[in-house]
């Protein structure tokens, strides 16, 4: 007798398997990190409230750990930390959520929350809307995804690939590997020394990463984030362009993109603060 499930499967496209899969992969990594940062809570010896402790300046303490930990995570989202600002502007365009200005040892590492909270920001920015539409243009003219053909209908398909890389570039190196993997995916600058030392540092960054432990590692976050953001970038694309050299040509785009990037993070403050002092 047919396995039905095995014949559902058979029938099913490559493509509809990779919607699945990249499905799966956003629902599952977040759930998976959280319950690693549970099992490491769990651990951790549990702090035993006092009643002298329990109320201090007319204001009661003895609130259980878990929703201290929402508590102080809500103050920290809304700190905006002047030494290492978090709404900063490269060029008061390019949004620059993911730079620690002044990284110090002791520095908390982000959650998961958080790093899907980062990943968010820099997809949905305000910024990436505009600048889909001008890369979109740049490839309608370029006539890629030839079978689209020309016009608004076309151009608005490009549109919405073009916005799709970005935003699935952004939660996979981000916020997907990242939680998985305990990786900080801010960019930690130098801030001292020469500009050629200074810039060899940024190019390093592409390769080495900091950790949620504050050890350094190999940036796997970037190089497998990127190389799992174009292999889905094939499955929306047409026939003529699902090949190795488009995977490639998209994968190099953005590791270049992002070299560039840690450039402008590097040295952005540097410029930031000549403007402020020449006003």
């Amino acid at each position: 007798m047919a396995n039905p499930i095995s014949g559902t499967i058979a029938r099913t496209s490559p493509d509809s398997l990779r919607v699945i899969l990249l499905v799966l992969v956003f629902a599952v990594s977040p759930v998976m990190a959280r319950t690693q940062e549970t099992l490491a809570a769990s651990q951790s010896p549990a702090t035993v409230q006092t009643p002298q402790a329990q109320q201090v300046g007319g204001q009661d303490t003895d609130k259980p750990a878990p929703e201290k930990a929402k508590n102080n995570e809500k103050k920290d989202d809304q700190k905006d930390d002047s030494y290492n600002p978090k709404n900063d502007r490269i060029f008061l365009v390019i949004p620059n959520y993911g730079t620690v200005e002044h990284p110090t040892a002791n520095i908390a590492p982000l959650t998961v929350k958080q790093k899907f909270k980062t990943g968010a920001e820099d997809a949905f920015d305000t910024y990436s809307v505009p600048l889909a539409g001008v890369v979109a243009a740049i490839s309608q003219a370029k006539d890629d995804d030839a079978e689209w053909g020309q016009g608004w209908g076309a151009y608005g398909k490009r549109y919405a690939v073009t916005y799709a890389d970005t935003v699935i570039g952004s939660f996979m190196t981000t916020g997907v590997y990242p939680s998985l993997l305990h990786e900080d995916p801010r960019y930690f600058r130098k801030g001292a020394g020469g500009f050629r030392k200074r810039s060899w540092y940024a190019v390093t960054r592409l390769f080495v990463i900091r950790t949620d432990a504050g050890n350094q590692q190999f940036n796997y976050s970037e190089f497998m984030g990127n190389a799992t953001a174009a292999g889905i970038s094939l499955t929306y694309h047409t026939k003529g362009e699902r090949d190795f050299s488009s995977f490639g040509g998209d994968y190099l785009t953005q590791i270049a993109i992002d070299a560039f990037a840690n450039q402008l993070k590097e040295f952005w403050p540097d410029i930031r603060h000549k403007f402020q002092k020449n006003k």
